[in-house]
């Protein structure tokens, strides 16, 4: 723990993103502690904690002195159990979004190249056929469109565009689940011992995976890399094909998927922004725009200081760890105008942080636009009449970073 020093940062004993009142809802939280306390330390998590707009892009865009070391490690001290099951089968080194220059420029520069343009074009129409199987497999009645479209879309997706087959889904899926709070929340022994093992299968997943597309590359994303690693072994090796693989599958999914009800929650209950986009599909593309940044998929996200900075007048020492209140920034009166309104024809929504900034901007916002733009269209083509049920408890992953409804229950009309 970073030494604090009275004089210089504000403690904030009170603030605690994992309370429950936080979970259900952060913003009254994130908005008060902008406006009364823009940089603080919160106790709770052991974080200086940051939530300006202006500070939180200028970090964001700074990996000099805001390193991305931290990004997914257990926020929590893990169990000697846990360590012992990760310490005998897995071997992940850190991928990209907790990678610092030059091992990160290098990693990247191969990934934007397998996130050309021309394989999201090739993948559109796959994405039009799965998002309407799924829309096609819904009946009249009450249904919960987090297991009927938003999860499994973007699953589907992501782990088709990586080259996993597709017998293979469900139980990748299953591997996945409880990550978030492995790595974002408290999780108790027993999850920890859970998750642990279901990340050491996964991994020798990924490695046997990677080892049939070097014998045999095909046309996926995993075979483009095999490909560089083939011309210059020394430019890419397997092992880190393998580690982007198993850290793309999980975060090329959740984000896109927790946004995703993040803009349908927020348009049916905003029902004459719902109808208006029902009426003008061209609504759809800024309408994404406005659901990311009023309700972001990624509420904070972490840094760690290598040497003493100065934030907003307060002085967070080196070795500190950082929270980046990104949806306290996205909601900023400094940047957006009436920002605690809704509103899909917003005109300024573009200069969001729901991506990030600099060098680590998220590489599958392209792919995440057009998977939530497409559900978006078919769901006002097919349901305009669609309305959410009124009064449901909703509830969120118990965790620092990921924000999307668990359950969204609507009645779909006949």
């Amino acid at each position: 723990m970073a030494a604090i020093s009275a004089a210089s940062c504000p403690v904030h004993e009170s603030f605690d993103p994992l309370s429950d009142a936080y979970l259900a809802d952060p913003y009254p939280d994130l908005s008060a502690v902008r406006d009364e306390v823009p940089v603080f330390y919160a106790p709770s998590i052991d974080m200086w904690v940051v939530t300006r707009y202006d500070d939180v892009e200028a970090a964001l865009k700074d990996p000099g002195t805001f390193s991305a070391a931290v990004g997914q490690r257990p926020v929590f001290p893990l169990t000697e159990e846990a360590l012992g099951i990760l310490k005998e089968g897995f071997h992940a080194s850190p991928v990209m979004s907790d990678c610092d220059p030059p091992k990160h420029t290098r990693i990247r520069r191969h990934n934007v190249q397998g996130f050309s343009a021309r394989r999201i074009s090739l993948l559109e129409p796959k994405v039009w056929a799965k998002a309407t199987e799924l829309v096609d497999a819904i009946r009249p009645g009450r249904v919960d469109l987090v297991p009927a479209l938003t999860y499994p879309l973007p699953a589907y997706m992501i782990f088709t565009f990586i080259g996993f087959p597709d017998e293979d889904m469900d139980m990748i899926k299953g591997w996945c689940g409880n990550r978030i709070t492995f790595s974002w929340g408290r999780p108790s022994p027993d999850e920890q011992r859970d998750v642990a093992t279901n990340m050491t299968r996964y991994w020798r997943y990924c490695e046997e995976f990677v080892a049939r597309r070097a014998a045999e590359p095909v046309d996926d994303f995993t075979s483009d890399l095999i490909r560089v690693h083939r011309a210059d072994p020394q430019a890419l090796s397997l092992e880190e094909i393998t580690n982007v693989a198993y850290g793309l599958s999980f975060a090329g999914h959740e984000t896109t998927s927790n946004f995703t009800g993040n803009a349908i929650r927020r348009l049916l209950t905003h029902r004459e922004q719902w109808e208006a986009l029902c009426g003008d599909r061209s609504l759809i593309g800024n309408a994404v725009e406005e659901a990311l940044r009023f309700d972001s998929s990624i509420v904070a996200w972490r840094r760690i200081t290598t040497r003493p900075v100065s934030v907003a007048g307060v002085d967070i020492p080196e070795q500190a760890k950082v929270l980046l209140l990104l949806g306290a920034a996205n909601r900023d009166p400094a940047h957006f105008e009436a920002p605690e309104t809704f509103d899909i024809r917003r005109g300024d929504v573009r200069g969001h942080l729901a991506f990030g900034k600099g060098i680590h901007y998220c590489l599958g916002a392209a792919l995440g636009r057009m998977e939530a733009r497409i559900a978006l269209d078919l769901l006002a083509q097919r349901a305009p009449g669609m309305t959410v049920v009124r009064d449901q408890e909703f509830s969120f992953p118990a965790n620092i970073s990921f924000r999307g409804p668990q359950s969204l229950l609507v009645d779909w009309p006949g």
